[in-house]
């Protein structure tokens, strides 16, 4: 099941799976979050971004989770501008 709001069409492969990875991470409350940031951003991400976001994806969901609501720092090699960009998302969404 997936929560997207944003088709995938006019999207290049690699953002068509980041979008697809992003709404089906394994536990509900990362697929929103996620899924949520990649439905409004997907498509603006340059490169860099996009890198980084692979990289985000890698992080086990209950580490990457703890980040996000302040419970457990992020390792420096993942924390970031893109990071700080996604947790700005999840602080408008005050129904996860």
């Amino acid at each position: 099941m997936t929560g997207t709001t944003r088709s995938s069409d006019g999207l290049d492969d690699r953002r068509k799976r980041l979008l697809f990875r992003c709404w089906h991470r394994g536990t509900r409350e990362m697929d929103l979050i996620l899924g949520r940031f990649a439905d409004a951003e997907i498509a603006n991400l340059g490169d860099g971004d996009l890198d980084r976001l692979e990289q985000l994806l890698e992080v086990p969901d209950p580490d990457l989770y703890a980040a996000l609501i302040g419970d457990k720092a992020l390792p420096s090699e993942y924390a970031g501008p893109l990071f700080e960009r996604i947790k700005t998302v999840r602080a408008v969404d005050h129904d996860v």
